[in-house]
């Protein structure tokens, strides 16, 4: 069912790039002549057949119940580093503080998910495309933010914080931040 979604979504991206960068001018240049030409009628089938397909294909899995609880298989980041968001660690002194580190990154979807997710608003449920895309950053600034305090040699991140903020459009930007400590044994 996902990949007819994405075809149908690349359909729509496809056909309103053609009418738009190319049926346009056609048609100011060729104002006169009323017949349209098999290219157009092709783009603007793919820019509607495009916006059907994506559109039934989310109402089947919302009348199937396949995007109830769906989990999302994002690989945590790999660290030996102990990541907390207290500002000290249970049973353990902080030997010395290392410093800031942070990881940044700023995320985004394309055009196809986009529609996608715009469907979801008028049909309702998870937006998974941006529950997907939230995951990935969040992996990428974390893991930015360990390997900078690896480099300091930190054993541990304390007092983690997040800080998201939206670009433009479905762009995200997401910022974690912590201080990097050494412990004691």
């Amino acid at each position: 069912m996902r990949v007819i979604r994405q075809i149908g979504s690349l359909a729509f991206v496809l056909g309103l790039f053609t009418v738009v960068f190319a049926g346009v001018p056609w048609h100011v240049i060729a104002a006169e002549d009323p017949e349209v030409p098999l290219w157009l009628q092709i783009a603007v089938f793919c820019l509607l057949g495009g916006i059907l397909v994506v559109l039934l294909t989310l109402a089947l899995e919302q009348v199937k119940g396949k995007t109830k609880g769906q989990e999302f298989s994002l690989s945590e980041p790999d660290s030996r580093l102990l990541l907390m968001n207290s500002a000290e660690v249970p049973g353990r002194a902080t030997r010395e503080i290392l410093g800031l580190v942070q990881g940044h990154t700023v995320f985004a979807i394309w055009l196809g998910k986009d529609l996608s997710a715009i469907v979801r608003l008028i049909l309702g449920g998870e937006l998974t495309e941006y529950t997907e895309m939230m995951g990935r950053a969040r992996t990428a600034a974390i893991n930015r933010m360990v390997a900078q305090a690896a480099k300091l040699g930190a054993d541990a991140i304390i007092n983690v914080r997040y800080m998201t903020t939206s670009v433009v459009g479905s762009a995200a930007e997401l910022l974690v931040y912590g201080t990097a400590v050494t412990l004691s044994e």
